[in-house]
Parts: structure tokens; C-alpha cells; sequence
């Protein structure tokens, strides 16, 4: 078999490696590829490797070697996955591999959001404004504590699972949405729309779908409480980012912290740059070294069991 991982850079970098795909075939592996290279780099390929890259119909209909995708993530919006069952081409993502890392992230954004730690540190060390104050404590703005604050998560997967289990263990009180409900104690459940009115912090982890897309628009916004604080750890286009900006500038929520935005990278100026109350992380919350090594461990694991399956395929047409 002939395996492509088609942009496995963000996913190796910091020295790890596709070495565990070797031992089933021939193997190419790219950091990136543009929608004009990928049918020469594809075109021979059984199996194909892929976070960003758009595969669809038109790419399938020029590839019938085509016979796996394997996803590196956990969503699966860069592949039709309907064409793709049509032609007969297996598709696995990798669920589950940053359900620690992105909980991580979602609090360090809150937590920032709530001490301002990045302007109190230029505050100490660049600026040097301490040293020539007379009080041995001084903070730039009222600062937040997060017990008794209402945490709203939405999305209960691994993830909002974790979520809400930081937050309880920070004293927080927690509601949450989800359309399947599971038995998590001290976790309130509400539909989408109250938990987005009564929250503090509203923490997005579900995934991008029809129904999902752009559900942070101008009418939920105004439901949110004026003091409450939007949280996006999941997908960008889960927020219209238009009218998050109007609401952050204009005072109908305090404040925002992004890890994921619609378009990734983002413009040189991008408005957002210019929104008051807003701090953006370079989709991140994925990233750490340990959820990287679960990713390329899954990658594996779901190839080895088609892998094996096909084997046991094609010897019984013997």
C-alpha cells in the first residue's frame, strides 16, 4: 500500500515523527499541501493522512485507488464524508486525544480574562511601574474570583466533560447543554438558550455542524448577561464574528477569549485585532506534546485495524 499524510507538520513538529506508518507500506509524508498540489501527491495513494485538507467528491472521483482517510483530528468537516462512504472510502478521526489539553486552555483563557496576568506582568517587568509604586499590592483593573460564578458549557463530550469538572474544582456552578444528557453530578442541564442567558463564563465545546454554525450570533449575544465572558475552544465557525465584535466594542458582553477563529491564520487586519475586551490564542489547545503523541498513536491504531480487516478482504477473494 501506498500511505500520504498529506499535512502532518503541526502535528510532528518539536521532533516527533509518522515512523509507526512505515511498517504497512510505502510512505510520503508532507507539512502542507495546496489544493493545486494534492492530486499529484494523492494519485497513487491508498491511503490518505489529513487534518485541513478539503477532500471531497471531485477528489475522489480522480483517485479510485482511494480506500482510507485517516483524519489527525477529532472533526471531520475537511472530508465529505458522505461522497466518501458513496465511493466505498473508509474515514477515521481521532476523538478523545485532547480532552485534557483543551479544558487547559479553555481555563487559561478564563483565568487570564479574570486577572489580566499578561498586562500585570508587562506591568512588573516591561514597563517597571511597581517599582516606582508606593503600595506593595496594585492591580490595573477589579479583578475576577471564579467561586459561585455560573459556568455554562456547551458540548458535554470528553471535553465538556473536563470542562466542567475544572470549573466545579474552582467552585464554580455549572449548566450545561448537550443533546444526548448523561449522569454527571452537581451539573445542571438546560436547553441552549438558557444556559447562554444565565452563564458567567459560556464555554463552547461542541462540534461545527448545520445546527451549530453560528450559534454565537447578535440574538444570542444579547441574551448573555452583560458581565458574562464568551469562551471558543472548539470551532471558529461555531461565532459570527462580526457580531461578536460589535457586542465586545459596544459593551453587550464583557469580554472574549478565543482559541479558534473562522479563518486561520487570519488576516494582517483582521478586525478582531482592533476588538476591545478580546484575547485570541493561535488554535492551540490541541497542541500539547502529550495530546500530539496520542494523536499519532490513534492515527495507527484506526489504519492497523483497516489495514487488517482489507488483508483479511482481499484473501478471502483468493
Amino acid at each position: 500500500m501506498k500511505l500520504v499524510v498529506l499535512d502532518g507538520y503541526t502535528t510532528t513538529r518539536d521532533g516527533l515523527e509518522w515512523n509507526n506508518l512505515k511498517k504497512y507500506g510505502e510512505l510520503e509524508t508532507y507539512d502542507w499541501t495546496t489544493p493545486e498540489e494534492l492530486m499529484g501527491r494523492a494519485k497513487d495513494a491508498d491511503a490518505l493522512f489529513t487534518n485541513k485538507v478539503k477532500l471531497g467528491r471531485e477528489a475522489f472521483s480522480a483517485l479510485p485507488k482511494l480506500k482510507y482517510i485517516g483524519l489527525l483530528c477529532t472533526g471531520k468537516d475537511s472530508v465529505d464524508t458522505e461522497a466518501a462512504d458513496e465511493f466505498g472510502i473508509k474515514v477515521t478521526n481521532v476523538p478523545a486525544y485532547a480532552e485534557h489539553s483543551v479544558p487547559q486552555l479553555a481555563f487559561a483563557l478564563i483565568l487570564e480574562l479574570c486577572y489580566g496576568i499578561r498586562d500585570h506582568v508587562d506591568y512588573v517587568m516591561a514597563d517597571k511601574k511597581w517599582s516606582s509604586h508606593g503600595y506593595n499590592t496594585y492591580w490595573l483593573k477589579p479583578l475576577i474570583g471564579l467561586e459561585g460564578k455560573k459556568l455554562g458549557v456547551v458540548g458535554m463530550g470528553s471535553i465538556g466533560r473536563n470542562v466542567a469538572r475544572i470549573g466545579q474544582a474552582f467552585g464554580m456552578k455549572v449548566i450545561a447543554y448537550d443533546v444526548i444528557r448523561s449522569n454527571l453530578p452537581d451539573v445542571e442541564w438546560a436547553s441552549v438558550e438558557e444556559v447562554i442567558r444565565s452563564s458567567d463564563f459560556l464555554s463552547l465545546n461542541c462540534p461545527l455542524t448545520k445546527d451549530t454554525e453560528k450559534m454565537i450570533n447578535q440574538r444570542t449575544l444579547a441574551m448573555m448577561k452583560p458581565t458574562a465572558y464568551l469562551i471558543n475552544t472548539s470551532r471558529g465557525g461555531l461565532v459570527d464574528e462580526a457580531a461578536l465584535i460589535d457586542a465586545l466594542n459596544n459593551g453587550v458582553i464583557a469580554g472574549a477569549g478565543l482559541d479558534v477563529i473562522e479563518l486561520e491564520p487570519p488576516r494582517a487586519d483582521d478586525p478582531l485585532f482592533e476588538t476591545k475586551n478580546l484575547i485570541i490564542t493561535p488554535h492551540i489547545g490541541w497542541a500539547t506534546l502529550e495530546a500530539r503523541q496520542k494523536i499519532i498513536k490513534i492515527v495507527e491504531d484506526n489504519f492497523s485495524e483497516f489495514y487488517n480487516d482489507y488483508r483479511l478482504g482481499e484473501a478471502g477473494k483468493k
